[in-house]
């Protein structure tokens, strides 16, 4: 299986930019789809970016299309979320996951999470 922990998490300024990391460990990430979801206080945990094994195909939710970028680097086991343009909005808590699926935006396609970073975004 495969164990995930993400970092990077904080306090930033609207307009301000973070980058979230999520390291995997046991099974190489490289067998894997990853995925980054966010869920705020009330709210259903909702997808953000995913990324298929190879880098060669990326999805974005719509309300982060152009301020954010998901990569992943498979030698280090790795994925990435680099932040831009951060809105208040954006506050949540983020989580990465790992799929056997190409590239999917469905939390239930993710068998393997991290246990979350916190994100707050101020105005």
């Amino acid at each position: 299986q495969v164990q995930l922990v993400e970092s990077g998490g904080g306090l930033v300024q609207a307009g301000g930019s973070l980058r979230l990391s999520c390291a995997a460990s046991g099974r190489t990430v490289s067998g894997y789809g990853m995925g980054w979801f966010r869920q705020a206080p009330g709210k259903e945990r909702d997808f953000v970016a995913a990324i298929s094994r190879t880098s060669s195909s990326t999805y974005y939710a719509g309300s982060v299309k152009g301020r954010f970028t998901i990569s992943r680097d498979n030698v280090k086991n790795t994925v990435y979320l680099q932040m831009n343009s951060l809105k208040p909005e954006d506050t949540a808590v983020y989580y990465c996951a790992a799929t056997a699926v190409l590239l999917t935006s469905t939390s239930q396609d993710y068998p393997y999470w991290g246990q979350g970073t916190q994100v707050t975004v101020s105005s």
